[in-house]
């Protein structure tokens, strides 16, 4: 039988459109919503205490108007905070995001990995356990952007990121002790690879970048299998939490990724 419940997916932002990306080149049938709190946005500069209680409460609301099969809290902030709040509140599941930390250390040469966040996700506890985990021989530094989350949105509306500002982001990181051996920087927030591409031509050697968006979209694959899809496609769906001048202009980059229809919460 044909089954309409969509996937949801949730970022305070667009960046969650580099893990909707993969998943629908993997699941070409399945409905999609994605959902932007940009009435929270953004997420990295809020304390923990806020995402903790906002992020629970606004996917319950979400859960009841989409009734999704399965939601993908695709930003990093929100998951690595939230993520245990989420899968207690509700009897859905829940798929995190996490910074790449796994694959960034093994394919690391150098064994000297930068993780590229939000301030919030860089300080988290959980990076820690992924790096004593996964990183254990590895240096792991860390730096927090948030000015890059507003370049990444900005270049998803049709503004191309200054080469200045990506470099001295890249600065805070490669400019570390220890910094000029980076030889992988995972990109630990959902915005970053929409501009990895800048990002990797701005650097002043050649470096890798990661992230987690193709591993989430097999998992997405693997937790639906077998399921019931729809009969005919369906357009997907954008969803954003406050309808302002910044959700309209990015009406056009949201239909490239097959988000024909855009509404307010």
């Amino acid at each position: 039988m044909s089954d309409d419940r969509p996937i949801l997916f949730f970022d305070s932002g667009v960046g969650g459109l580099s893990v909707l990306a993969p998943t629908a080149g993997l699941l070409p049938q399945a409905p999609l919503v994605y959902v932007a709190d940009s009435a929270g946005f953004p997420y990295g500069t809020r304390s923990e205490a806020e995402i903790a209680a906002r992020v629970p409460a606004l996917l319950g609301r979400l859960a009841e108007r989409f009734d999704p099969r399965l939601i993908v809290i695709a930003c990093n902030t929100a998951s690595t905070i939230a993520l245990q709040h989420v899968r207690a509140a509700l009897d859905v599941p829940i798929v995190g995001t996490v910074p790449a930390i796994k694959p960034a250390a093994e394919s690391s040469k150098t064994r000297v990995i930068g993780v590229l966040g939000t301030e919030a996700t860089v300080r988290q506890p959980y990076v820690d356990d992924l790096a004593a985990r996964f990183a254990g021989d590895c240096t792991v530094l860390r730096h927090g952007s948030a000015e890059l989350v507003e370049m990444a949105e900005a270049a998803l509306a049709g503004t191309a990121p200054g080469p200045d500002r990506l470099r001295a982001v890249l600065e805070g990181l490669l400019d570390q002790p220890g910094g000029e051996r980076i030889d992988v920087i995972v990109n630990a927030c959902t915005h970053f690879p929409l501009i990895k591409g800048d990002l990797a031509g701005v650097a002043p050697r050649p470096i890798a970048f990661v992230d987690g968006g193709a591993g989430i979209a097999r998992r997405v694959a693997h937790l639906t299998q077998g399921q019931s899809w729809p009969e005919k496609s369906v357009a997907g769906k954008a969803v954003f939490t406050a309808m302002d001048a910044r959700a309209e202009s990015l009406r056009p980059a949201l239909a490239r990724y097959g988000l024909v229809q855009v509404v307010a919460l």
